[in-house]
């Protein structure tokens, strides 16, 4: 199911866009579940990283729809924007949000297929998986590649990565089991390692960057074998 939000002030074109969403269902076979927001206000107020794609009006009377697509690519990388508009000079400012592409006013049920056809072309060329962290004050989506290691202080989990330091609640067991299928190994009861950032093997330590953590005893053959196994399958 493709999770599709429409945000659009405007009764008689969000109509338009659900008719135009259903009919594209029915000829394509593709499962939409499409919420509804009247205002760019709506949608980034406690934004939870839980859509695929968004249709944005860009005029909209609280928050207009390039401000509340850069408040909410500041949380989500992956969510595809496109924007619905009658003003093509201000969708062209999209490159600033990474948007998709635009559909003009009066929309058509042609141009609008095409963009949603682009849209689901990108979601299915994603390679990279994704978390959203809930931590105090908000949510955050990361990409797993950008993890350096996750760290498990008491009951908070500290995921150490590209853009610095983020602090959820959790336990390294149930992000292990997450990222089961991610280059990621559990040094010791504290440490989770992404394989890809490993920059060598000192005594009993893994050093990434500028950090050294350190592996059990018991696990360190262990950890050299899944390291060994990683590094021949990127190099095929």
């Amino acid at each position: 199911m493709i999770r599709l939000a429409i945000v659009e002030d405007d009764d008689n074109y969000a109509s338009t866009l659900e008719k135009y969403i259903s009919r594209y269902e029915e000829e394509s076979g593709e499962k939409f579940i499409v919420q509804r927001f009247q205002d760019g206000e709506d949608i980034t107020e406690d934004y939870k990283c839980d859509f695929d794609i968004i249709l944005m009006d860009i005029e909209m009377q609280f928050m207009d729809g390039m401000t509340a697509a850069k408040k909410v690519r500041a949380l989500d990388e992956e969510v595809v924007i496109i924007f619905i508009t009658n003003m093509p000079q201000f969708a062209m400012q999209g490159y600033e949000v990474e948007a998709l592409d635009y559909v003009l006013k009066p929309i058509n049920y042609f141009a609008f297929s095409q963009r949603i056809e682009r849209a689901l072309g990108r979601m299915k060329k994603r390679s990279a998986k994704y978390l959203s962290l809930n931590y105090k004050g908000g949510v955050q989506k990361i990409s797993v590649s950008d993890i350096y290691y996750i760290e498990v202080q008491d009951h908070d989990l500290i995921y150490h990565t590209k853009t610095g330091s983020i602090v959820v609640r959790g336990t390294l067991r149930e992000i292990e089991e997450k990222l089961s299928d991610e280059p990621f190994y559990r040094c010791n009861k504290a440490f989770l390692a992404n394989l890809e950032y490993v920059d060598g093997v000192e005594d009993n330590d893994i050093i990434i960057g500028k950090d050294r953590i350190l592996v059990s005893r018991s696990k360190k053959k262990e950890f050299m074998d899944a390291l060994n196994d990683y590094m021949n399958e990127v190099s095929k």
